[in-house]
């Protein structure tokens, strides 16, 4: 059971939850459905409810807390500039946001030294593609089936997994191909070599049917996070770079889930030597602590609008205090080597701790990932790899595990038939293993619907 917190307040939970069924509209749900929990407070690598009970956050929220909850540095940063200078407009010098551009930029690979800042995610998707399609003149994109890259209009046509569906309007200038993943390969392949060989033909056919000359950029994340943190083999990153540079392709990674420190390095680009034209960032810039996105940008793509305005802007870029919070968050980074720890506990727990528990597991088809990012394929054979539900629906037993792992004050990340590990890179090798024991126990529920 969940340990207790000793704040519990079930009459205040209660309201809470009554004002929100009343007024608030949430994302991603059926209104009627849903029964969101009422959450009184979180610290660390923890959040807990209005009854006493704790939660260890496998899910980092929306896999942006990477710094973990309320980081007393990050808050009195926020508190700090508040007192100093709470908003003032894009247009302006402003010593906080020209810091945390700095910051970013220094830790980008590469030439990406110019940063546009967004209000998260999805619109630093848009502006990327805007910026390729304005620097190449060329109207198509591409991106892979398995991804996600945000809601808005041009990041939800890029997206790959069906959230898209409801909302692909077939006119967005996007073409879907398959990037590797091994385990489900579209290209039938025989290893990681292969795989990855034939995913880059696959590629290059898809450039030579649509035509070279009309596509501005291939969007892909470095490591795809909700459609399953599908590391990519060595070698394709690189082969896709080439492939664009010699089409005239701008090349961009979507980093907003797996940077600042998720897989083990700063950005997941370190772990495959490739320099993106183009970066997308967001989540663990500063934890979502104040919302917060961008672009890096490189020195050519970046010319194209020294002359020529660049038509975009938002009201709330670089926002003082999402910048401010930023700052705070990569100089606590740094200083106490949280991306170091996230390296850490990836090797010597989470990777481990994860493949011991697929050898117990019959529901377990394939352990993946890097740092604090990971994922679990849950099958309902090994053998034939049947997902334990069906491609895009839900069903009785991923219910009945993430029941499981909640029963056990685990709170986990579930994508259709996965469960993604990735809790925040401050995490303890303590809180790793706790977290590891709940998911052991979790699993026997889901061995209990294989086949």
């Amino acid at each position: 059971m969940s340990t207790p917190h000793p704040a519990a307040d079930p009459a205040a939970g209660a309201a809470v939850k009554a004002a929100d069924r009343a007024h608030v509209f949430h994302s991603w749900s059926a209104q009627g459905l849903i029964d969101p929990l009422a959450v009184a407070g979180a610290e660390g690598s923890w959040f807990w409810d209005y009854d006493g009970n704790r939660y260890l956050d496998f899910s980092s929220q929306l896999v942006n807390t990477n710094i973990g909850h309320q980081h007393p540095k990050v808050v009195a940063a926020i508190q700090e500039q508040a007192a100093r200078l709470c908003t003032i407009a894009p247009g302006f010098a402003v010593d906080v946001r020209s810091e945390a551009a700095r910051l970013i930029a220094e830790r980008t690979p590469g030439d990406l030294d110019k940063i546009f800042f967004t209000n998260g995610g999805a619109e630093a998707v848009e502006n990327a593609v805007r910026m390729a399609r304005l620097h190449t003149g060329r109207p198509k994109v591409l991106s892979a089936y398995r991804s996600y890259h945000g809601a808005t209009a041009a990041a939800i046509n890029l997206t790959g997994d069906p959230r898209r569906w409801p909302s692909d309007t077939a006119s967005a200038g996007v073409v879907h191909f398959w990037a590797p993943f091994l385990y489900r390969s579209p290209f039938h392949s025989d290893g990681e070599q292969q795989e990855c060989e034939r995913a880059l033909r696959h590629l290059e056919d898809t450039i030579a049917f649509e035509g070279p000359a009309t596509i501005a950029a291939i969007v892909l994340e470095t490591v795809p996070g909700t459609a399953g943190i599908m590391v990519p083999p060595p070698g394709y990153l690189p082969g896709v770079r080439e492939i664009c540079d010699r089409y005239g392709i701008v090349f961009v990674l979507d980093e907003v889930m797996a940077g600042f420190g998720r897989t083990g390095r700063w950005f997941a680009a370190d772990h495959f030597g490739v320099v993106p034209d183009l970066l997308t960032f967001a989540k663990g810039v500063n934890s979502g602590y104040v919302p917060l996105g961008g672009v890096a940008i490189s020195a050519e793509i970046a010319a194209t609008f020294d002359e020529r305005p660049y038509p975009g802007g938002l009201t709330y870029s670089g926002h003082p205090l999402a910048c401010a919070s930023a700052v705070a968050t990569i100089n606590a980074m740094a200083e106490e080597g949280i991306v170091e720890n996230a390296a850490r506990i990836g090797e010597q727990v989470l990777g481990p701790g994860l493949r011991e528990l697929a050898e117990r597991h019959p529901s377990v088809g394939e352990v993946r990932g890097l740092g604090v990012f990971w994922a679990l394929e849950l099958v309902r054979d090994r053998a034939t790899r049947e997902p334990l539900v069906p491609y895009a629906a839900a069903g009785e037993a991923m219910t009945a595990f993430t029941a499981a792992c909640k029963k056990n004050g685990l709170w986990p990340f579930v994508n259709m038939n996965r469960t993604h590990v990735v809790p925040p890179c401050t995490i303890t090798k303590e809180e790793a293993k706790e977290g590891l024991a709940a998911l052991d126990a979790a699993l026997t529920v889901a061995d209990g619907f294989t086949a």
